[in-house]
């Protein structure tokens, strides 16, 4: 009975997210692109005033301010700002639909070491969360699996698209690890007297994921039998794929540093790296860079500055790490949306507001390997960027007016902007 249930309560599910018909994906770009007298944020640290912004068969082919370049469909936008598409490293946007139907959950497999667990052919192109990107110019993402020791292999994807095949972007781009934590904390959240607690196999958990790797390496010198684990390692060592290292404590940080170095791993980038900023030096000369984790967040600690989660990009950024932004963590999928305010509020508490902007869009393709494609307005990258109203890393001014991605004008429509119509023509005609 319990079954069919469950199973009842899945096709109501399933029913109900169809009556919601998916944006089609939008066709290639048929003639030349122009949009003019804007302000252009080029994403790599620059802005130009009364710009010209030209992009043909999916690339840009002009950026500056000589208004005879502009041919074609002429867009003016006069008074707007044009951004390159925002990225959202680390996430599981399209892995998971509805938390509460297991059915439409793949954003983690059973077991322990998984590396040659694939995220990308479980993205859902016609996620309904995915759709509300757009909107707020978040137009590409680093799709993440989650759980286990070492979670899979990512993939990172744009966000229009008819099927995975099509969404991507980089293929199989790094290798995710959750590093041991030394610490626990008991009890719930509501618990009045929560503490930390010692991880006293700490030390056991790191020498095992040490003799992973270790084991991993010497795989395709010996005789060993297929190994799609150890085989999906491989490009880890030989510079292909980046490794991202999930981890927070300082001690933690420290041992991922000297992990580093004993395995001689090039391409490491820390996801999370709450207490980085207490080795920023060290990153810096290890040339580690840093996904911060979720800027709108409160302190872990009760001895924090409450505002440690604002201005960790700043702190981190002047000590000369390449920094970017993520969202994890709970309604990750959803917060993802808000992407640009966490520049924003860091803006706010004193990042140069250009140097925000690139944590969002030229150094998070720095990391994941993609700046040779986007991340910034430049001649010869995809055209994926969007015109804004306002200021794109401010709620109020983040209203777009048009949206690119390979220089296809996709639809900014979505469930909640149906809703917002809707609802708005109720009360309109009341």
């Amino acid at each position: 009975m319990k079954s069919i249930k469950q199973f009842i309560y899945l096709v109501f599910a399933v029913m109900f997210s169809y009556s919601y018909a998916q944006q089609t994906p939008a066709s290639s770009q048929k003639q030349a692109i122009s949009i003019k007298g804007a302000t252009a944020y080029i994403g790599n640290g620059n802005q130009i005033e009364n710009s010209v912004i030209v992009f043909e068969k999916g690339k840009i082919t002009y950026v500056g301010t000589d208004q005879s370049q502009a041919k074609g469909k002429v867009i003016d936008a006069k008074g707007k700002n044009v951004y390159p598409g925002f990225i959202a490293p680390n996430s599981t946007l399209g892995l998971v639909e509805v938390d509460a139907v297991r059915a439409s959950d793949d954003e983690r497999e059973l077991g322990k070491m998984l590396p040659h667990v694939r995220s990308i052919i479980a993205y859902n192109t016609e996620s309904k969360i995915v759709e509300s990107m757009r909107p707020n110019g978040v137009l590409m993402g680093q799709i993440t699996p989650r759980g286990g020791r070492i979670s899979g292999t990512s993939s990172i994807v744009q966000f229009d698209a008819w099927n995975w095949e099509d969404a991507i972007i980089k293929e199989n781009d790094a290798v995710h690890v959750n590093w041991p934590s030394g610490f626990s904390r008991s009890g719930n959240w509501y618990d009045a007297d929560r503490r930390y607690e010692q991880n006293k196999d700490y030390q056991k958990e790191v020498d095992e994921l040490r003799t992973y790797f270790k084991n991993a390496r010497v795989y395709k010198e010996t005789n060993q039998e297929i190994d799609l684990a150890k085989r999906a390692m491989q490009g880890v060592f030989n510079g292909n794929k980046n490794l991202f290292v999930h981890v927070n404590g300082e001690k933690e940080i420290r041992d991922v540093i000297s992990f580093q170095k004993e395995m001689k791993l090039n391409n490491l980038t820390i996801v999370g790296g709450y207490q980085a900023h207490q080795l920023a030096d060290e990153l810096n000369k290890s040339q580690i860079s840093v996904l911060i984790q979720r800027v709108h967040s409160v302190p872990n600690f009760e001895d924090d500055d409450y505002d440690l989660p604002y201005k960790l990009p700043k702190i981190l950024h002047e000590a000369g790490v390449l920094v970017a932004l993520e969202g994890s963590g709970d309604m990750e999928r959803q917060n993802s949306r808000n992407l640009p305010f966490y520049a924003g509020t860091a803006v706010a508490y004193g990042l140069d507001k250009n140097e925000a902007l690139k944590m969002i869009t030229l150094n998070t393709a720095k990391i994941l390997g993609i700046d040779d494609q986007v991340g910034s307005l430049e001649v010869g990258k995809d055209a994926t960027l969007f015109i804004s109203e306002g200021d794109a890393l401010e709620m109020r001014g983040n209203r777009l007016m048009k949206a690119y991605i390979q220089g296809r004008d996709i639809s900014l429509e979505s469930h909640q902007t149906e809703l917002y119509k809707r609802y708005s023509e109720k009360y309109e005609n009341e």
